[in-house]
């Protein structure tokens, strides 16, 4: 059974930085791409940023582009998404989820995961 345990959300000032781990069991980590996706009220889930199985591919959303950084630990089946330059609204949910299918680039459509963790909440105050 797959369970990923994400951890690192809180409140933090505009400017100020969070990093966000994610802890994953069950599978072969190093053989799924990761992503991680987040919810913001009364809005749809979207895509943050991604990581190929290997991790030697990144996709990361244009709304985080120069801010956010996605990397990997196969060693300890850790994905991290490092979050610089927060902005109120980067304010979400956020969530960590593994591709379906293995050896994957890393999906930018959250249908191609299979497993998702149960967030954790980000707050960024103005």
């Amino acid at each position: 059974q797959v369970q990923l345990v994400e951890s690192g959300g809180g409140l933090v000032q505009a400017g100020g930085s969070l990093r966000l781990s994610c802890v994953a069991s069950g599978r072969t980590f190093s053989r799924y791409a990761m992503g991680w996706f987040r919810q913001a009220p009364g809005k749809e889930r979207e895509f943050v940023a991604a990581i190929s199985w290997g991790g030697g591919g990144h996709a990361l959303a244009d709304s985080v582009k120069g801010r956010f950084t996605i990397s990997r630990d196969n060693g300890k089946n850790t994905v991290v998404l490092q979050m610089n330059s927060l902005k109120p609204e980067d304010t979400a949910d956020y969530y960590c989820a593994q591709e379906s299918s293995s050896f994957g680039s890393g999906s930018r459509r959250s249908y191609d995961y299979g497993y998702w963790g149960q967030g954790t909440q980000v707050t960024v105050s103005s």
